[in-house]
């Protein structure tokens, strides 16, 4: 939203942002809940579409009742404790299981989360039936996710690769985990309940068959369920690296001027040299590569002598009115925006661009189709980079700006039980440093903001309480072109500004 104020000489157009909280993607709040015997991948899953789900802006936290059960017991002697014979056990479980589900309700009805995931093996009808008689009455909508696994192979390499690191068998060699481990399996065989088409028929959910060469797919209801069936239905345990890269050195980068479509520098041409050299040591078996449709991603992958793939979704971010600028001359020019990005450079839009919010949606796609691949690599840029190395390292939209991505450096990522395994290779090609460290907190406070605000704009331009006012100030004698709408100001009886304020204009020349 913008408008038009005509003070001293001086056009002012004043914008505003979005509000800074996330948008509600739900009607109602979500339980995830997992079903299935231990070492389906359970907990994978579950960490997996928790980290998913934050990355896109679903608020959504992981309640694991295993580590209930380790904070309640401390020491875990052997798969005794879940027989099915065992009162004192079963008793212990549902004290855990129930303390998990008082802290859902906490989660989604008081500290305004949106998606909860219940991460147990809930094996047993009476078990899902008490979970969606405390869903109905707090009000959220349940969505069951099952995983079937009858290949003892898979099985196996799961108890391997997770199981042998798990607290409960810290003390324990591999042989008599393994053991223990088995016997555990057995103890929750005798009673598991598989969700069934017929029984369970009312019930929303996925069963995902042997790691992902099935599915069965039951009521989705809403939104949400659809985007997390969608998700379930791309990923793959298939061992994998995912290498990331930005482009080389552009002319734009040595100007220290954002954005753009500039060629190469005569470095990231050396660069796009190395980065193939460092791609044949590697012998990486069937190696797909991803560019944007900018110069110079193309550019850099050209040196390579494969195909590569374009990506209009791998673009960089648009910086609209900034795009070619330097940061020096943002703040010049539009100071106020400058500020405004400092303060949340996630949700910050450019005027006529995009926000970091706005990338990672854009990015969704991209994010769908890595995750169906084996082996890639991403010829990229730093704020695209940074939105995907979110998502594998599960870092928050507050860390995600700042991630540091320098240039002619090639990140490995290897994707590993419970997260991703990060190598970094610099190719030893010099490069300008494009990196903005998170500035300091009293330059992003509001009162700082507010003071860059002229003084015949600080009592007129009191915005709403959802919107923060975002002022460029240009000479009259320049020529500006803008769209601006309607800004609802909360000034009490219009003075002339205000009502210069309400002006409609479609384009300022």
């Amino acid at each position: 939203i913008t408008c038009l104020l005509c003070l001293e000489g001086f056009l002012c157009f004043v914008f505003s942002v979005p509000s800074f909280v996330s948008v509600c993607m739900t009607n109602c709040p979500t339980l995830i809940v997992t079903v299935g015997l231990p070492a389906r991948g359970k907990t994978y899953i579950a960490k997996k579409l928790t980290r998913y789900l934050n990355w896109i802006g679903v608020p959504t936290k992981e309640f694991n009742v295993g580590e209930y059960r380790r904070e309640c017991l401390k020491i875990y002697k052997s798969f005794e404790f879940f027989r099915p014979d065992n009162e004192e056990g079963l008793k212990i479980r549902r004290q855990c299981a129930t303390s998990a589900l008082n802290d859902v309700r906490e989660y989604l009805s008081v500290e305004g989360g949106q998606v909860a995931v219940f991460d147990a093996t809930n094996t047993t009808r009476e078990r899902r039936g008490t979970i969606m008689k405390f869903a109905e009455q707090n009000g959220f909508r349940v969505f069951f996710v099952e995983s079937v696994c009858e290949d003892p192979d898979v099985v196996a390499q799961n108890i391997v690769q997770v199981k042998l690191g798990n607290p409960d068998y810290i003390d324990c060699n591999s042989e008599e985990a393994i053991e223990d481990f088995m016997k555990r399996i057995k103890c929750y065989e005798s009673s598991y309940q598989p969700l069934d088409e017929v029984l369970d028929r009312d019930l929303s959910y996925i069963k995902i068959m042997d790691v992902g060469r099935r599915y069965l797919v039951n009521r989705v209801v809403d939104h949400i369920q659809s985007r997390i069936v969608y998700y379930l239905m791309n990923i793959h345990i298939t061992p994998r690296s995912i290498y990331l890269c930005r482009h080389g050195e552009s002319d734009l980068n040595i100007k220290g001027r954002i954005g753009g479509d500039s060629a190469l520098s005569a470095r990231g041409k050396e660069f796009a040299k190395k980065l193939r050299k460092f791609i044949e040591e590697q012998n990486i078996p069937d190696l797909k590569v991803w560019t944007s449709q900018m110069k110079r991603t193309i550019q850099t992958a050209e040196c390579l002598g494969v195909p590569y793939e374009q990506w209009k979704a791998l673009n960089e971010i648009d910086a609209g009115v900034c795009e070619e600028m330097m940061y020096e001359e943002i703040q010049e020019h539009y100071p106020l925006e400058f500020a405004l990005r400092d303060q949340d450079k996630y949700r910050y839009r450019y005027p006529k661009g995009e926000s970091y919010e706005d990338l990672v949606q854009r990015l969704e796609p991209v994010i769908m189709e890595l995750e169906r691949q084996e082996n890639i690599l991403v010829v990229c840029h730093q704020a695209v980079m940074r939105c995907l190395l979110a998502y594998f390292l599960d870092k928050s939209a507050n860390e995600l700006p700042y991630l540091k991505c320098p240039l002619h450096t090639v990140l490995k990522l290897t994707p590993v039980a419970y997260g991703c395994k990060v190598e970094s290779v610099y190719l030893s090609v010099d490069a300008v440093n494009t990196h903005r460290d998170r500035p300091e907190v009293g330059m992003t406070s509001p009162n700082f903001t507010h003071s860059l605000l002229p003084p015949s704009l600080t009592s007129s331009a009191v915005c709403s309480a959802s919107h923060l006012p975002l002022v460029s100030l240009v000479s009259t004698s320049h020529t500006a072109c803008l769209t601006t709408k309607r800004l609802k100001c909360n000034t009490g009886p219009k003075s002339n500004n205000a009502a210069a304020m309400e002006m409609f204009t479609d384009t300022i020349v």
